[in-house]
């Protein structure tokens, strides 16, 4: 029966609609597959398990270490800063860097404490802070064109531990041959009436100073960052990596 062989084209017809592949439906969110570096990147801050406080109310102390990025505490530590008979400026130094970082432990006892201490010499007679315009001036006169000492020690206390790390980091410089003329405009300028010897080498003071030898010219100024950075690494804490 030719009828029943004769194919009916319209049912062969492939509807293209029917095959048209959406691609709405195939493309694939980027979104959705983008990894959130937020979510994968480590915070080291979030790592670091200890404060860290300055054991020490000065201003030059705290503007040095805020330098390094890492968050820190203020904490006025409570000692007699008086030398002991027959003691060396080093040890004067290093006892008093280490007794203000323990002065302020019971109150961080999960703290890593930073104590410093710097003790100035001229001659072998220790300078101390002139306190006023006029001792200001007899310390400046006294050092003019000649060669002083400081001692600027360190001490880092893992108050969890007891672990403490010490150093001292020395400094030696000459001064200028200034006038009194040129010392008193100094001393209006800069005020440097709470440094040991009666100048900021970190402002107009350096101006006082003919040369100086030191392996951090911080130390100079009373905290010396290199080595503490090392003192901090050895605590596990890596200020390059904050």
């Amino acid at each position: 029966n030719p009828k029943s062989e004769i194919r009916n084209p319209k049912s062969e017809i492939r509807n293209p609609k029917s095959e048209i592949r959406n691609p709405k439906s195939e493309i694939r969110n980027p979104k959705s597959e983008i990894r959130n570096p937020k979510s994968e990147i480590r915070n080291p801050k979030s790592e670091i398990r200890m404060q860290l406080v300055l054991a020490s109310t000065s201003p030059y102390r705290r503007e040095l270490l805020a330098r390094l990025g890492v968050p820190f505490e203020v904490a006025a530590p409570e000692v007699d800063e008086t030398p002991l008979p027959g003691e060396s400026p080093d040890e004067t130094a290093r006892r008093l860097s280490l007794l203000k970082a323990q002065a302020v432990a019971e109150s961080y006892p999960d703290a890593l404490i930073i104590g410093s201490d710097q003790v100035a010499l001229l001659e072998g007679v220790q300078l101390g802070k002139p306190g006023t315009h006029e001792k200001a001036v007899a310390q400046l006169q006294s050092m003019r064109g000649r060669a002083l000492e400081f001692h600027t020690a360190l001490t880092l206390l893992n108050a969890r531990t007891g672990s403490v790390q010490t150093a001292n980091v020395p400094v030696r410089l000459v001064m200028r041959h200034y006038s009194d003329a040129q010392i008193e405009h100094y001393l209006r300028r800069d005020q440097p009436y709470n440094c040991c010897g009666s100048a900021k080498s970190e402002s107009l003071g350096i101006a006082l100073i003919a040369r100086f030898e030191t392996e951090d010219p911080n130390a100079l100024v009373g905290l010396p960052l290199i080595k503490l950075v090392e003192m901090l690494a050895n605590e596990g804490l890596d200020v390059l990596a904050l």
